[in-house]
C-alpha cells in the first residue's frame, strides 16, 4: 500500500465537493444541540461510531469487490432513509469519481453512486487495499465536520484539529473493524444510523439560506 496515495485520497483539498457539506452539523448548530468545542467532540464521536462505521464498511467492501458496486450502492441507499442525505452522498460520490478519473483509470461504475462506494472503487483503482479505503472513509466522515465546525461556530482551528488527533485511534479501530467485514454479504454489513441526522437533514434541505449544502 502506498501511504502517499492514501494521503492524496483522504486530503480535504481533493476537489470532490466535501468542503460544501457540513455532515449534518449545520442543522444541529441551528437547533442549539451543538454550541461549543465539547459538543463538537461529542458529535464527531457519535458520527464516527454510526455513519463512519457504515461508510468505512461499504468503502472497504467496494474496494475488495469493485465489480459489485451496484449491489453495494443499493445496500447503502437502503441504509440512508433521508432523501436529503441520499442526494448529498450521491453528489459527493459523483464529484469524487470526476476527480479520480483525472488521476487513475477507473473501472465502469455508475455516475450517481454513494460516496463511500465511489471511495472504495477509487481506492481499488489507486492500488489501495480495503483497510486503507476504510481509514479514508472513516477519516472523511469526521474531518469534513471538523472543518465545518470552525466556520459555523468560529472555533479555534488548532483546538478543532486537536479533537481530530484525539479521535485518530478510534478512527483506526472503527476502520479496522469495518475492513474485517469486507467479504460479508451486503445485508450483513453495518447499518448503524443517527435519527437526528436524518431529521436535521430534511429540515436543512428546506432552508432558503444556508452555508452548506447538507
Amino acid at each position: 500500500m502506498s501511504l502517499a496515495t492514501l494521503l492524496v485520497l483522504a486530503d480535504g483539498r481533493l476537489p470532490s465537493g466535501g468542503h460544501a457539506h457540513s455532515g449534518g452539523l449545520e442543522a444541529q448548530v441551528s437547533a442549539g444541540r451543538v454550541r461549543d468545542a465539547d459538543a463538537v467532540a461529542g458529535f464527531l464521536r457519535g458520527k464516527l461510531a454510526t455513519a463512519g462505521l457504515v461508510a468505512a464498511a461499504f468503502a472497504a467492501a467496494a474496494c475488495a469487490r469493485p465489480g459489485e458496486w451496484a449491489e453495494l450502492d443499493q445496500g447503502l441507499d437502503s441504509r440512508t432513509p433521508s432523501p436529503a442525505l441520499r442526494k448529498a452522498s450521491r453528489a459527493q460520490g459523483r464529484a469524487l469519481l470526476r476527480a479520480a478519473r483525472a488521476m487513475w483509470a477507473l473501472p465502469p461504475v455508475g455516475r450517481e453512486v454513494h460516496q463511500p462506494v465511489a471511495l472504495g472503487v477509487v481506492a481499488s483503482a489507486a492500488g489501495l487495499g480495503p483497510e486503507a479505503a476504510a481509514v479514508a472513509a472513516a477519516h472523511t466522515t469526521v474531518s469534513g465536520v471538523a472543518s465545518a465546525a470552525v466556520r459555523l461556530l468560529g472555533l479555534d482551528p488548532f483546538a478543532v484539529h486537536g479533537l481530530l488527533a484525539r479521535l485518530a485511534p478510534e478512527c483506526d479501530r472503527i476502520a479496522a473493524s469495518a475492513a474485517a467485514r469486507r467479504d460479508q454479504p451486503v445485508d450483513d454489513l453495518p447499518a448503524a444510523g443517527g435519527p437526528l441526522l436524518d431529521v436535521g437533514a430534511e429540515l436543512h434541505a428546506t432552508w432558503e439560506v444556508r452555508l452548506f449544502a447538507s
